[in-house]
């Protein structure tokens, strides 16, 4: 008889400033924000590849980092053009949907917006 164990053990998370939850703070699990890099990269035209590259280096590989007011509105844009694609998994367009307004409520605020990597 096998049995999936009921407790996992604790994923490293990237913990994201002007988030949603009480604290402004939005927690995403590492190997989930690197997987939305392949799906920002294809869902951009080829032509436009190069406006994405420095959010898909970003998102690749997910670790503390600030983004300025002014870039942070730019990735914000991006990520909420990335979210409304068709074809684009529920899942991950929800994780591009709550990043951009992350991102959009920093440049809103005019602060810097943060990403900080949180270990088990």
């Amino acid at each position: 008889m096998t049995r999936r164990p009921a407790i996992h053990d604790a994923a490293p998370s990237l913990v994201v400033s002007h988030g949603a939850d009480f604290f402004g703070q939005d927690h995403h699990l590492r190997k989930v924000v690197a997987a939305l890099a392949s799906w920002v990269q294809t869902s951009v035209p080829y032509n436009d590849r190069k406006a994405v590259a420095s959010l898909v280096d970003a998102l690749e590989f997910p670790k503390p980092r600030t983004f300025p007011a002014a870039e942070a509105a730019l990735v914000s844009e991006q990520l909420l053009t990335v979210s409304r694609t068709r074809h684009l998994k529920p899942r991950a367009s929800a994780l591009a949907r709550a990043l951009a307004d992350a991102a959009a409520r920093a440049a809103a605020d005019g602060e810097s917006w943060e990403w900080t990597v949180e270990a088990p």
